[in-house]
């Protein structure tokens, strides 16, 4: 059973994995950076400075904060979009190198294909 989890562990993908995970987290920190000190500073601007986070309604003895749910709703879009826009962008990088690399081959010219037509004849 060590055997096999050893391999299993050697594996390629599970170190792909594994470096995805902690590639993963430290790109979490930067979006999770970008969130809370560049969006959303602007967008308490453009709503006035509202936090939603100390709203709530007290029922009997027990506190609801609803307002801690839309704000992290609030910001769970504000991340996603976040990561959308990164993510269209590297694969917008990416595309284009892939079309650098791609190079069309020349048409060939007529006089080049009975060329290669004499060519394949002679072969024969």
């Amino acid at each position: 059973m060590l055997k096999e989890f050893k391999k299993f562990i050697a594996r390629g993908n599970v170190l792909d994995m594994a470096v995805g995970v902690i590639v993963g987290g430290a790109f979490s920190a930067i979006i999770t950076s970008l969130v809370n000190n560049i969006f959303t500073p602007i967008i308490g601007l453009i709503l006035g400075g509202i936090d939603f986070s100390n709203l709530s309604i007290t029922f009997r003895d027990t506190k609801i904060m609803y307002g801690a749910f839309i704000q992290s709703v609030i910001d769970f879009l504000i991340v996603a979009f976040c990561l959308f826009l990164v993510v269209k962008f590297v694969n917008r990088l990416t595309h284009h190198k892939k079309e650098e690399k791609e190079v069309k081959k020349p048409e060939k010219t007529p006089e080049l294909k009975t060329l290669e037509e004499i060519r394949d004849l002679l072969k024969k």
